[in-house]
């Protein structure tokens, strides 16, 4: 039988990075497996699902490369057959009907010192199964909840090993509401059994659910998946991943920069090891090394300053047209961007080359090329006031004569610096003293690339616009 494995996720919110490590770990060992990846989106809880979180869901899969083999389908659309199974389980005799009001229940159940359901199970069984037929028959609505047998319900699980409840822990579970709705666990056994799911690979927040989901499965006749509980990202407090700690959906790290790459090999390494000491590995080099027998068991820590280590690793190995690319489709909304410079392909060597070191994520390399492929300029307000407005006499004079001496410049890094040079030892000052406002007037910034690379990749023609603009800026301020 092949393995067939499905990622599940709620459109009640964005796909977070745990649910999107799932994914990843599902996409490769069913692509390293030959087996079959579904999507089903369990959407049952209708309040609080929305298209606009499935589409969210959808687009991040997307951006992460994780493609599917079957789907999406919609839990919403299995309703019926959830019904049928937990009706089934009513006539077997493996579940029974619950009119009980649970408030009251609860409050008898403290008195008693008992579990509620075990209440509820008590009422229900003393009823008899003939007298609640005919209630409901009257209209008395009542929800169906599963008889949980005596003893122990056991399993194995790929990472924790043997697994063992006692069953006298486990409620007798709802398995379909009064209303006629399915409950989760009911919902997803039926649709694991109808979609053929061999191996579920799934967070320990899940692992609480497996017993109960075993006993269904048990009780409905169905096979059993494997199982395998992976351990939850903790943040840097050693507690479970949340807001609290900076995490964000997977597209909020895509539109600050991260590439899927990176983002598919940090997630990774998240619960699972190589078995040495790799930690840059490309797609296809996880497709070889991955498998079940190397999930962890200790839960992994979200280091955002290795997720940026590792997005500067791959973000060098992408080549020119594909950083191209992306700085256009960073870019593109500036009314100034001049994509037609990024055609030519020596100058946007030249450009990357400088700006590619001091980058690890894609939007400090478009913050760090915006100065050269955008006629407009940012200028920091820290950076005017330190180096033109502070001393505007002689951030005039120095620009001025910077402007003189690069007319005539032989247009090289080594020209460019020698004529600074020679400018800075005629003014009797040292070149810091023209190189920062320089940097400024070109950039707009108070750091950028070596002040020469600079002006050779902006040019003389836009250089000398740029200082003769920034003496402007002075005289106005």
């Amino acid at each position: 039988m092949n393995m067939r494995l499905r990622f599940a996720p709620s459109p009640t919110g964005y796909l977070h990075v745990g649910g999107a490590r799932t994914a990843i770990f599902n996409w490769l060992i069913a692509r390293k497996e030959g087996g079959v990846l579904v999507l089903r989106i369990e959407d049952t809880d209708r309040v609080r699902s929305s298209e606009e979180h499935t589409k969210v869901i959808l687009d991040g899969l997307t951006w992460l490369g994780v493609d599917w083999d079957e789907g999406p389908f919609f839990q919403s659309e299995g309703i019926e057959r959830h019904r049928a199974d937990a009706t089934r389980l009513l006539e077997e005799g493996k579940a029974y009907r619950d009119f009980t009001d649970m408030a009251a229940m609860r409050l008898e159940a403290k008195e008693r010192g008992m579990h509620p359901s075990r209440v509820v199970r008590e009422k229900m069984m003393d009823l008899g199964a003939e007298a609640a037929k005919q209630r409901a028959e009257a209209g008395e609505p009542f929800a169906i909840r599963l008889l949980v047998p005596d003893g122990e319900t056991v399993f194995d699980d790929l990472v924790h090993g043997e697994m063992r409840f006692g069953n006298d822990d486990i409620d007798d579970l709802v398995i379909l509401r009064s209303d006629g709705t399915p409950t989760y666990n009911l919902a997803v056994v039926s649709d694991d059994a109808d979609m053929r799911i061999t191996h579920v690979l799934r967070g320990d927040d899940h692992l609480s659910n497996a017993p109960k989901q075993v006993l269904l499965y048990r009780a409905l006749g169905y096979p059993e998946p494997v199982f395998a509980h992976v351990p939850l990202i903790l943040g840097s407090d050693g507690r479970k991943l949340s807001k609290r700690h900076g995490a964000m959906a997977v597209g909020d790290y895509a539109d600050e920069g991260i590439v899927p790459e990176a983002m598919v090999n940090f997630l990774a390494l998240l619960g699972w090891s190589p078995g040495d000491d790799r930690e840059l590995m490309n797609r296809k080099e996880l497709l070889g090394a991955f498998g079940m027998e190397r999930l962890l068991k200790s839960a992994s820590v979200f280091d955002m300053e290795k997720l940026e280590w590792l997005n500067g690793q791959h973000l060098d190995a992408y080549s020119d047209e594909e950083l191209a690319k992306c700085l256009r489709g960073l870019l593109q909304e500036e009314e100034s961007f001049c994509s037609e410079l990024l055609d030519d392909v020596n100058w946007l060597s030249e450009l990357l080359g400088v700006i590619k070191p001091r980058a690890r994520k894609l939007d400090q390399l478009a913050e760090q090329a915006r100065p050269f492929v955008c006629q407009d300029l940012h200028f920091d307000t820290k950076a005017v006031e330190k180096h033109l407005s502070r001393d505007p006499g002689a951030a005039t004079q120095r620009l001025q004569g910077l402007y003189a001496a690069f007319g005539g410049a032989d247009w090289t890094r080594e020209g460019l610096e020698v004529s600074l040079r020679d400018l800075a030892s005629q003014m009797e000052v040292g070149a810091g003293k023209l190189i920062h406002p320089l940097r400024v007037a070109l950039t707009g910034n108070m750091a950028s690339p070596g002040i020469f690379d600079v002006l050779y990749l902006l040019g003389r023609e836009r250089s000398l616009i740029r200082i003769e603009d920034a003496v402007e800026r002075i005289d106005l301020s």
